[in-house]
């Protein structure tokens, strides 16, 4: 008997990739660390090996591994960027006929190679730069996009009303949230108490009862098409898929052209800019003056996973007394308020309290689709989400790489230097949102509009 349920899925994947993503920066931290130097990492103490005194030789190696780390990180996600791409663009716009288990089955077996093989190599000690190749074979069965964007499709399918539709999409919202919370705060311990070695042991687990659910208990809320003509190869189906995204800008009329640019465009710069520091905070975490250990980041990463939730209840309140775009002002410029708090920030307290900003981070984000969606039609809701898809795998990649990059480069006369072009650039959807505002945006006039507006697609034809 089959099982329609996909939140259980996402609850273990998302389990699994919060806990990876903390583990995993802070073993290349050490791996690095003791590999530079003949100094031994040790995180006895409350706070990590970390020195405070700007004139010892140990703060200067510590400047030395802050860089090293970073553009680590930087050649890992460079690794992943072009299959990543390409996965995630075959995988999402091929599931319509080879159904949402196939992107869920191939991701998740991608995600339990790579946990895996970090498993093998810290038990073994091999080079760390082995975990770029493992990046990139990981990236070639999707990524943690893929498996979300299959997710998503997969609710809408087996949803029929608005109403049953955002609720279940809000559930897995809450799930990612509460999940992604409850493993960061964890995080820490699981080093502390387990070892680098069993707790990606736990991961592969966690990965492989998720492969095994969705393999033999979830059915597919699609049956997989048997007509030969539906069997195309990549080549047609990369014709296929920028044919419609084509036809979806050049069917628009010239005002709905314009807003569905703008607002991609707001949501993309802020994506780009909210995804690229996000890694950026465990190694300013583990800098001077902080020198947080494995347990402050784990608090840290809980704090930063509630803004899912309050992201959530925030929309849900904010909607009552006001528009949509409104919200989405609120969360740009808290987010902004809070990029610029935390490269100020010099204590642990103060560290803690600029979570407080960054609780509305996600509502821009969900509300620009809101808003994007209403401008363009019904018929053409699966070619625009498949384009975000591919924009935001694009921009995410892209994102982590460059802030990477910058990182380590002004992290040895100012590290917070990121988060203070953070909130500089955030600037930019914020005037893209006004823009939007200032051009009469008024929601219930393009709704009417594109459901009066006229297909052109049989003129074309």
């Amino acid at each position: 008997m089959k099982i329609f349920f996909v939140e259980p899925a996402i609850c273990l994947s998302a389990f699994a990739m919060t806990l990876t993503a903390p583990l995993t920066t802070q073993y290349v931290y050490r791996r690095i660390w003791e590999e530079t130097s003949n100094y031994s990492f040790v995180s006895d103490s409350n706070i990590s090996e970390c020195g405070k005194n700007t004139s010892s030789p140990i703060f200067a190696f510590q400047e030395e591994v802050q860089k090293k780390v970073s553009l680590f990180n930087l050649q890992m996600d460079i690794s992943g960027l072009i299959p990543g791409l390409v996965s995630t663009f075959i995988l999402l716009s091929h599931s319509d006929h080879r159904g949402r288990k196939f992107p869920l089955i191939l991701s998740s077996t991608g995600a339990l190679a790579t946990s895996v093989w970090l498993c093998v190599l810290s038990y073994f000690a091999f080079p760390v730069q082995l975990l770029i190749a493992s990046t990139f074979i990981g990236a070639l069965c999707g990524n943690s996009t893929t498996f979300l964007g299959a997710c998503f499709a997969y609710v809408v399918d087996q949803c029929v009303e608005q109403k049953q539709r955002t609720i279940r999409i809000a559930i897995i919202d809450f799930i990612l949230g509460l999940v992604t919370g409850l493993t960061g705060l964890s995080s820490g311990y699981f080093i502390r108490e387990l070892g680098f070695v069993w707790s990606f042991f736990i991961i592969s687990m966690a990965f492989a009862v998720n492969l095994i659910y969705i393999l033999f208990f979830l059915g597919d809320s699609l049956k997989e098409s048997s007509s030969p003509n539906v069997a195309i190869s990549c080549s047609e189906g990369f014709k296929n898929l920028f044919y419609r995204t084509y036809m979806l800008f050049k069917n628009a009329s010239g005002k709905r052209r314009y807003f569905l640019c703008l607002l991609l465009f707001t949501m993309i710069t802020y994506f780009f800019v909210t995804i690229g520091i996000s890694p950026i905070f465990i190694l300013y975490e583990l800098d001077s003056p902080l020198c947080w250990n494995e347990v402050f980041i784990g608090y840290g990463s809980a704090l930063g996973s509630i803004t899912f939730f309050s992201s959530f209840l925030g929309i849900w309140l904010f909607s009552y007394c006001m528009e949509d775009i409104h919200m989405a002002f609120i969360g740009i410029f808290t987010t902004m308020a809070g990029m610029v708090m935390t490269a100020f920030a010099r204590t642990t307290l103060m560290m803690f309290l600029v979570r407080l900003p960054f609780l509305f981070t996600i509502v821009p984000l969900s509300v620009l689709r809101s808003m994007i969606s209403k401008v363009v039609r019904s018929t053409e809701q699966g070619t625009l989400f498949a384009c975000i898809a591919f924009l935001e795998t694009l921009g995410g990649v892209t994102a982590v790489s460059t802030f990477n990059g910058i990182y380590s480069a002004t992290v040895a006369w100012y590290p917070g230097f990121t988060f203070l072009l953070s909130a500089v650039l955030l600037l930019i959807p914020a005037i893209s949102l006004c823009i939007v505002k200032c051009t009469s945006w008024n929601e219930g006039s393009y709704v009417l509009l594109t459901q009066e507006e006229p297909s052109e697609d049989t003129s074309d034809s």
